[in-house]
């Protein structure tokens, strides 16, 4: 299938690795142009390098500067003033009871999570409506629907995260810009990948069986059975991200693995 998306240019944050790598190259099969960012050099040549790797001809370039502050979402917005298509990848977590995060902590999760997307989104989508063109999608979690105990404040930051992108998607009436959040389950990168080789692999045993424990003693009910994958996540936001999904507009799309019941 067509996605019409050849000769579109994508920022991409925090893009160096996991989805919003996946997400990259995923755009990039497209013919789109992908700005790659990340906080360092040295992580954004390694993303670029991988992305011409794996892809033929890609056309992607890198934008150094922390998304997850006002100065570097600045920098951001003076390196690259316009994109057709946003794709807001920042977020970070604590692992902590409700109980123990500290204020600074709930502070910290709020810059960056919330204000990122927030920060960017507002920039950009004002020269898409100008435009009448243009796709914001932001990288949720499933977390918004079932907090997670562990992740307090993660999760209500993505909850607020969900209401932003609810409330630029409701400007957007009678355009031809749209505004989605797409919410993964629990994702095979670099740092779950941690989790279960330090406490669900036992010896001798292969990584996929590992992966089973772990989703099936963490998550319960998780009808995949396994974890997502991050290219699983990227394509569902290169598909957003095109024409094809211009009847989809201020929704959430669900990308974890039957782990939600069927409340939105």
């Amino acid at each position: 299938m067509d996605l019409h998306l050849s000769g579109k240019t994508a920022l991409i944050t925090a893009s160096t690795a996991g989805i919003g790598l996946a997400t990259a190259k995923s755009l990039a099969r497209e013919g789109v142009r992908v700005v790659v960012n990340g906080r360092g050099e040295e992580t954004v040549e390694r993303a670029l390098a991988s992305i011409r790797a794996d892809v033929d001809d890609a056309d992607a370039n890198g934008l150094v500067a922390d998304s997850g502050t006002a100065d570097g979402c600045q920098a951001i917005i003076d390196g690259q003033p316009t994109v057709d298509i946003l794709v807001n990848n920042t977020g970070i977590f604590e692992i902590s009871g409700i109980l123990d995060a500290p204020d600074e902590q709930w502070a910290r999760l709020h810059e960056v999570n919330v204000m990122s997307g927030l920060r960017l989104g507002r920039h950009f989508l004002k020269a898409m409506l100008k435009n009448d063109d243009g796709r914001i999608v932001f990288i949720n979690s499933n977390v918004t629907v079932i907090p997670a105990k562990e992740m307090p404040d993660y999760s209500a930051t993505k909850a607020m995260q969900l209401s932003i992108a609810r409330s630029l998607a409701q400007l957007t009436q009678g355009t031809n810009v749209t505004v989605n959040s797409v919410l993964p389950g629990m994702t095979k990168t670099a740092n779950l990948e941690k989790v279960v080789e330090m406490f669900y692999r036992k010896d001798g045993e292969d990584f996929a069986t590992a992966e089973q424990r772990f989703v099936t003693e963490s998550r319960p009910g998780v009808l995949l059975h396994r974890l997502v994958r991050p290219e699983e996540v990227a394509d569902t936001v290169t598909f957003l991200a095109s024409p094809r999904a211009g009847a989809t507009n201020g929704a959430a799309i669900r990308v974890e693995g039957g782990m939600l019941p069927n409340v939105i």
